[in-house]
């Protein structure tokens, strides 16, 4: 962001559009106060209200006098705010054309409209938070679960930032440790051996591949796991979603071939993120209608990151039963045996032949029993039994992973630096280059670019 557009005063509208009983549009900057003593009429002028305080007023159009509405304005004045600016809220009725009429006012009066993310990232560039902290506003905001959201809430305050900075702090004292042994070298003063460096440098390792290891954790609190509900026409598939979803999402009835299409909903198991897909039955059909919704599946199918594969337990297994099970011997996938209420016609032993790692569930979808037990083995499958606690840190952002990964590259050279006998020398070029990517995720080391790529996929007004 160019440094002269940092003086300028922004506004944006900060909830979201739509019908609501409040809707609130942001200012920031040193004009802030000038705009809103322009466009507001209260009890006193607004350049006389205390910082962080709210008071109930009207809008008024400056130029033509017009009350557009009667409104909480909130005022808080720099340093301490979110931006480190001077910072208006005017908290007006809920109703898009009610919003952008004062937000029209505003403008005119002197702001411009925000960047996407322009308020964070006014944050950021003042000190008052770090990148990642900046990067967990948005996590937060797109939470699909409460799991991430408290992984989430826990970076905003500060977590990874602490442990990073930390680590930091460790490379820097052993760097300058480092350099005056190079300054001291032609006196033969040995201020500290090669095996302490070495068993500083494992430590360092050890620390950051922790971290590299969580983000698969991390990836799926945030992504969520692709989910595809496979299986023949009329075994359960659609019921078993609704079940899951906990409504009628999908059309049920007892004609096979009723879903034509893939449905899908997100869904939150014990904090797992499932993006649940029900998939036309898979069988063969000259239909051109429902042979799309199988080429769907099809897709869908390969996409899945993990596959439910639903069969009917009261009918022996078929042909296409056994065809779907060779397509799944690659996959993630959970065998659902339905309607285990009714007599069992289905051979298990033979089931497991045919995919023998993958586990085997009973389940009665009208009955309700066995979904506990299909939950948990989700849960197993991707968390493998860990109990996530939120005092520790999960790297749940890929840039984030990518500046790890390029730290342990640089980490792991000055070890097989150490082991090659090379000069600190050698060894403080790549300590440099792993505090600039550690950096990275902080922002200590961060290029406008990066700046950018990242407050783009913010949303206006946050």
């Amino acid at each position: 962001m160019p440094l002269n557009m940092l003086n300028d005063t922004i506004a944006a509208i900060s909830t979201p559009v739509g019908e609501g009983g409040i809707g609130i549009i942001r200012l920031s900057g040193q004009k802030a106060i000038e705009i809103a003593e322009k466009i507001f009429e209260g009890k006193d002028r607004v350049s006389n209200f205390l910082t962080h305080t709210i008071h109930y007023g009207r809008i008024i159009d400056p130029t033509t006098s017009e009350i557009l509405d009667t409104v909480l304005l909130s005022i808080m004045l720099a340093p301490k705010t979110y931006t480190c600016e001077d910072i208006v809220e005017i908290n007006a009725h809920g109703g898009i054309i009610q919003l952008n009429r004062i937000l029209e006012t505003v403008l005119s009066s002197g702001a411009r409209l925000a960047q996407p993310g322009e308020f964070t990232k006014r944050a950021f560039l003042n000190g008052r938070i770090d990148l990642s902290q900046a990067e967990a506003v948005v996590e937060l905001i797109r939470a699909k679960t409460d799991l991430s959201a408290k992984f989430a809430l826990s970076q905003l305050t500060g977590s990874l930032y602490q442990q990073i900075s930390s680590l930091r702090q460790t490379i820097i004292s052993l760097l300058a440790e480092l350099e005056v042994s190079i300054d001291f070298y032609e006196e033969d003063i040995e201020l500290i051996t090669l095996e302490e460096v070495q068993q500083r440098l494992n430590k360092i390792s050890l620390e950051i591949k922790k971290l590299i290891e969580t983000a698969k954790y991390g990836r799926i609190l945030q992504q969520g796991v692709i989910t595809t509900i496979v299986g023949r026409p009329n075994v359960g598939k659609s019921s078993l979603l609704n079940t899951l979803v906990g409504k009628p999402r999908a059309i049920v009835t007892h004609v096979p071939g009723t879903t034509r299409d893939t449905i899908e909903e997100m869904i939150d198991i014990e904090g797992i993120p499932l993006k649940v897909i029900d998939t036309a039955g898979l069988r063969h059909t000259v239909d051109i209608v429902e042979e799309e919704g199988v080429r769907r599946a099809k897709e869908a199918l390969n996409q899945a990151d993990l596959v439910i594969f639903v069969i009917d337990g009261s009918v022996p297994l078929t042909v296409d039963d056994i065809r779907i099970m060779e397509e799944l011997k690659a996959k993630e996938a959970i065998l659902v045996i339905n309607k285990c209420d009714l007599p069992s016609r289905v051979n298990v032993p033979e089931v497991a032949k045919h995919l023998p790692s993958k586990p085997i569930i009973n389940l009665s979808v009208t009955k309700g029993s066995g979904l506990n037990q299909l939950k948990q083995t989700i849960k197993g499958i991707f968390f493998a039994g860990k109990l996530l606690s939120t005092d520790e840190i999960i790297i749940t952002n890929l840039r984030h992973k990518e500046a790890l990964a390029s730290a342990f590259e640089n980490i792991n050279s000055a070890i097989k630096g150490i082991g090659a006998n090379l000069s600190f020398e050698f060894i403080a070029i790549d300590l440099r280059e792993l505090l600039d990517n550690l950096g990275l995720i902080v922002g200590e080391t961060v290029t406008e670019d990066i700046l950018n790529e990242i407050f783009s996929n913010f949303c206006i007004g946050k």
